[in-house]
């Protein structure tokens, strides 16, 4: 008997226990998340400083380089929702999971321009494959009333990728260089990513009889089971909320990860410790989980429109502290505060899209935005580099990111209230 018909036949509970079965998969996407964030997208600081230091590329090329990781990444992510709308998503997380291993292992032998690029973007192509629109769109699937918790604890191994993962990653390439370091890297993508995704992860509840939280499917009056609900794909992206809330993004992720991305160089230089640096990055991660979980718990009662301007400002008056922070304390004290926007923004974004459109196209129109917020965060480390080299330090570098933020709030005022689109539907 497989996994799945033992599951149906015990009420969406795997045998033994009475635990919904979406709760397993929320786990299975928790551990997919760390790994692909901690060797992956937090660790892009850790590969800008390696391949200054070792092979002695220029902080601008380097953090051009890094922006290629997102442009790819974003326009994979539109074939990504596509096949996972037609297929198990545990083939496109296993091709994305391979595709970083591959890239990965290539890292360590790279000594031109041309291939620091290369790296950049196939690595970009496989991230889209096995982390945020796969892992959202899972989670997304499974839960509706109890949706921002569940993905609220998904999201979470951002932030356990970046302290359970990204500090042994910074200490390999620091101890055995990037060639020496690079081949156990890959296998963390193997074996931390396909095994958990093939023995835990479902396509959606309705593959085990059930529909979202448990509840029974809806069904029409013939007996066939009703589609999802939510707006089409044209109507929802040509929205007024889509359209300045995809903006606001761009901003908002291009300041939240140019710093990311420079953070660790920042601190290493402005301490003179890279111990530090990559206790700023643990410090960090650990403020992003405590805020995720926080933010979850705190959405029953807050409307997830105030809560992310709150969340803008706070970036952007975190980054102004950063700009003048020259002593350890005072760097980690700008990291706890930066930290706590850091998670709660990413997991805001899938969740407001689902509440405005509803699931019914939900992994394209989720891939839609995230092409466009591709540009806010490949310009982001290229600007920070820029900025950097153009005034010899970071300080106007992290003002204008918080400008950046500051606009964000702005825009996000101008997109109108989240569910206006779905109301105004539902009323025609």
């Amino acid at each position: 008997m497989s996994a799945e018909s033992a599951i149906d036949r015990n009420g969406g509970q795997p045998p033994g226990t009475g635990l919904f079965y979406g709760w397993y998969v929320v786990a299975a996407v928790l551990v997919i998340m760390t790994v692909t964030a901690g060797l992956g997208f937090y660790n892009l600081s850790v590969y800008l400083k390696a391949f200054v230091v070792e092979k002695g590329f220029s902080v601008s090329a380097t953090s051009g380089a890094t922006a290629c990781f997102f442009v790819s990444s974003g326009i994979a992510g539109l074939g990504v929702a596509s096949l996972i709308d037609r297929y198990d998503p545990r083939w496109v997380i296993t091709a994305g999971a391979f595709m970083s291993a591959v890239a990965t292992l290539g890292a360590g032998y790279v000594t031109e321009l041309w291939q620091l690029y290369a790296f950049y973007i196939l690595f970009g192509i496989g991230y889209a494959g096995a982390a945020l629109i796969p892992g959202t769109t899972l989670v997304a699937r499974w839960f509706a009333r109890r949706r921002s918790v569940a993905l609220s604890i998904a999201s979470t191994g951002l932030s356990l990728g970046g302290i359970l993962l990204t500090p042994v990653a910074a200490k390999l390439i620091d101890e055995f260089g990037l060639q020496g370091a690079t081949p156990w890297l890959a296998t963390g993508f193997i074996i931390g990513i396909i095994p958990v995704a093939w023995l835990f992860v479902r396509p959606s509840p309705q593959a085990i009889g059930l529909g979202p939280d448990g509840d029974p499917i809806l069904r029409d009056a013939s007996g066939a089971p009703l589609p999802a609900d939510g707006i089409d794909f044209d109507a929802a992206i040509r929205s007024r909320f889509f359209v300045f809330s995809t903006l606001a993004y761009i901003f908002a992720m291009m300041a939240q990860v140019g710093v990311i991305a420079h953070q660790f160089r920042l601190v290493a230089t402005r301490s003179g410790s890279d111990d530090t640096a990559a206790l700023a990055v643990a410090t960090m991660a650990m403020a992003s989980i405590v805020g995720r979980l926080a933010g979850g718990w705190a959405l029953t009662w807050i409307p997830s429109r105030n809560f992310v301007l709150a969340l803008v400002i706070v970036q952007g008056l975190a980054l102004t502290f950063y700009a003048a922070a020259d002593t350890t304390p005072m760097l980690i004290a700008a990291t706890l505060i930066f930290g706590v926007t850091v998670g709660n923004l990413l997991m805001m974004q899938p969740l407001m899209l689902a509440e405005a459109f509803g699931l019914k196209a939900y992994g394209r129109i989720y891939s839609f935005n995230q092409l466009f917020m591709t540009a806010g965060v490949a310009i982001g480390p290229a600007a920070v580099g820029f900025l950097y080299e153009w005034l010899d330090g970071y300080g106007v570098a992290f003002l204008v990111m918080a400008a950046a933020s500051v606009f964000a709030f702005l825009l996000i005022l101008a997109g109108g209230p989240v569910r206006a689109l779905i109301e105004s539907k539902s009323h025609a």
